[in-house]
């Protein structure tokens, strides 16, 4: 549940590293989160939803 965005829900993937002999080793792959204060509470917030929200907000004015 820490590393999940707040708004969207998405969390990490998982993917797979290839070395030079073509074996794969699993790894996470995280999402840019941000904490940010919207409405007077501390969420986390991936970068994704971030951009989408003030592009919204922006196109209001």
């Amino acid at each position: 549940m820490s590393r999940t965005c707040q708004v969207c829900g998405r969390g990490p993937l998982t993917s797979a590293t290839r070395s030079h002999s073509n074996i794969k080793t699993k790894k996470k792959k995280y999402l840019n989160l941000q904490t940010k204060k919207i409405n007077g509470k501390k969420i986390k917030i991936c970068a994704k939803c971030l951009k989408t929200k003030f592009k919204k907000a922006r196109a209001k004015k």
